[in-house]
């Protein structure tokens, strides 16, 4: 959660917005988008919705994970993992100046917005580059890409695509043992192995489908799923198995089989970035796209006074918040 320079707030006496703090793991915020949907919020833990009022009827609402800080009394906030910025209730690119902090018991707010506008708070702090494959503009894969996706298909790997909660048994175990095998290999954080619990909440989605490419033997070779939220397909997790990496059978799974689901919902697909900027992640990616944005984050201080004294010797880190940094 690197971060520029978190927003400290002026006299609430200049505020025209409320903010309060509701204890309903995230329901609130519910609608049809993946990232705000009921199976997300569960299987991310989300505890409490946000609610910011102007006065006028209009509201914004954005799904919470409060957490404790361990040896103090206080309290602070993030967002749920993935793009779920706020469900927004005639309320949008809100100014953090113009809202009431106080009073919500939170020490800090980290907010994890859309990957396309209109986003919950103006400005917010500009990550990773992310790509997209937008179908409604030319498209032309790179000729070693079409090469190697040609000549696994003429080897015998298949694709296939369909709702998640569809899938087979065998299909789902498949992905978690390529997915797992690929975290593995790329020494990922404890965070991104999810239980068994959270690929269930995943698979029953109705708005997510599970991309499978076999090999010519007729086992999983890659896999992936994709998830509906805010307009935009997203390549939410996937994997190859550690037996195929020099055939990256992916290409067949990503490009092809979600191009062509993107084509048939008429949805731009979002493929992410890399773990850190111009890593090979990001190239791969960007060597496919025909899009691209940033992600934003908002890193908001409601308690000043206690925000600095308990970052008081952690440095400047560029981690949000401060306090939560690693010491040494």
């Amino acid at each position: 959660m690197n971060h520029t320079e978190a927003l400290r707030l002026p006299s609430p006496s200049l505020k025209s917005c409320r903010a309060v703090l509701i204890p309903d793991a995230g329901m609130s915020t519910l609608s049809e988008d993946y990232f705000r949907s009921a199976h997300h919020l569960r299987a991310e833990g989300a505890t409490h919705t946000l609610l910011i009022e102007d006065g006028d009827g209009r509201a914004l609402r954005v799904p919470l994970l409060v957490r404790p800080i361990e040896g103090t009394p206080y309290q602070d906030a993030i967002s749920p993992y993935g793009f779920p910025g706020g469900r927004m209730d005639g309320l949008s690119e809100v100014s953090k100046d113009a809202v009431d902090w106080t009073g919500i018991g939170l020490v800090s707010l980290f907010v994890r917005d859309r990957v396309s506008g209109p986003r919950c708070f103006a400005g917010g702090t500009e990550r990773n580059e992310v790509f997209f494959i937008d179908s409604r503009r030319p498209l032309e894969f790179q000729a070693e890409a079409r090469r190697q996706m040609r000549r696994n298909t003429r080897l015998g790997y298949v694709s296939t695509c369909g709702p998640a909660r569809e899938a087979s048994h065998e299909e789902r175990e498949g992905f978690k043992e390529v997915y797992r095998q690929t975290m593995v290999r790329d020494e990922a954080h404890a965070r991104y192995f999810f239980s068994d619990a959270y690929f269930e909440d995943l698979f029953s989605s109705p708005v997510a489908w599970l991309l499978t490419t076999r090999a010519p033997d007729g086992g999983i070779a890659s896999s992936g799923v994709v998830v509906a939220s805010d307009g935009v397909l997203h390549y939410y997790l996937g994997g190859t198995a550690d037996a195929h990496l020099s055939r990256s059978p992916t290409k067949n799974t990503v490009f092809e089989a979600m191009v062509a689901l993107s084509v048939r919902m008429g949805l731009p697909l979002h493929l992410g970035g890399g773990v850190r900027p111009g890593d090979g992640l990001e190239q791969f990616k960007r060597s496919f796209a025909n899009a691209s944005s940033r992600l934003h984050t908002h890193e908001i201080i409601c308690e000043p006074s206690v925000y600095a004294r308990l970052s008081e010797g952690r440095g400047e880190t560029g981690f949000f918040p401060a306090y939560r940094a690693q010491r040494g």
